[in-house]
């Protein structure tokens, strides 16, 4: 569902992104950036620390002018119970990231990380997933797992530190329609090998295998943009193999979050991404 298309006359409209901690987000930067570029003069997009206990009272007492809402850990969950609809991708892995506000009030759910995730490997040229590989099992690995679905994937190789993990996976693997090979994380190394891995792990848990991606790589989707470049995905570009950073499925996402608040057929995809940029080498 999009939100009927708005502009700058009349003003006042509110956008803003929920977290906690929410202080490092660059979504104010993304989204800040398309509504200068598109002439939404009157939008506003900010910044405000909530957690899961919070969130039900903060977005009961956003009034009218409030357009959307982007939610980032640890809200994606609770969200869910706040929206009258939700997409099937966002049901699918159990995570609402957008929060749109309909013509009557209430809010409309979905989860635009497993459309950036396809759109971001689709701009690169990655269209189909035959042989994936995730490194990692939380909440984004879900994501991982819905995107390679829909990439047609028919099963994908998840390496994890523990046989919760694993049981996990494949349970998301079995709701998704994608069979989920759990694999130690001791032998996260052959993952590498795979013409396509998806790094979903938190910062610093990955550096080991650099010393470890082979000859002539395919291409690695390393979801963290703070450090960056990774020591993986350094090593992984010396290698000569295609490289994606968290920026770039941020910017994706984002795309799709600034298209269903305001109303456009089309954000500013460079223009976003040219902000990212510009915030992180500003830290």
């Amino acid at each position: 569902m999009k939100a009927a298309a708005r502009t700058s006359e009349g003003g006042g409209r509110r956008a803003a992104v929920l977290g906690k901690p929410v202080g490092h987000s660059l979504s104010p930067a993304l989204h800040r950036a398309a509504y200068a570029e598109l002439g939404l003069d009157g939008w506003t997009y900010d910044r405000y620390e909530t957690d899961e206990d919070q969130l039900p009272g903060f977005v009961a007492g956003l009034g009218p002018e409030w357009a959307g809402l982007s939610l980032t850990m640890p809200l994606k969950r609770a969200a869910l119970a706040l929206c009258a609809t939700v997409t099937p991708v966002a049901r699918s892995v159990e995570a609402v990231n957008t929060m749109v506000r309909g013509a009557d009030g209430s809010w409309h759910g979905d989860n635009t990380d497993v459309p950036g995730l396809v759109a971001a490997l689709g701009e690169r040229g990655v269209e189909k997933a035959p042989e994936a590989a995730v490194l990692g099992a939380g909440a984004t690995a879900s994501s991982a797992l819905a995107a390679l679905a829909a990439m047609g994937a028919g099963q994908v190789e998840v390496y994890v530190r523990s046989e919760a993990r694993a049981e996990e996976m494949r349970e998301w693997g079995r709701r998704l329609g994608v069979a989920a090979l759990a694999r130690p994380w001791e032998r996260a190394a052959e993952a590498l090998r795979r013409p396509l891995v998806l790094a979903t792990t938190p910062a610093g848990a990955a550096d080991a295998l650099a010393a470890e991606v082979p000859e002539a790589p395919g291409t690695l989707f390393d979801v963290l943009y703070e450090p960056w470049p990774t020591p993986l995905a350094a090593r992984w570009a010396e290698r000569g193999g295609a490289v994606l950073g968290g920026l770039d499925l941020l910017v994706h996402q984002a795309v799709l979050q600034v298209e269903q608040m305001t109303g456009v057929p089309t954000a500013p995809l460079a223009a976003m991404r040219a902000a990212g940029t510009s915030a992180l080498a500003a830290r």
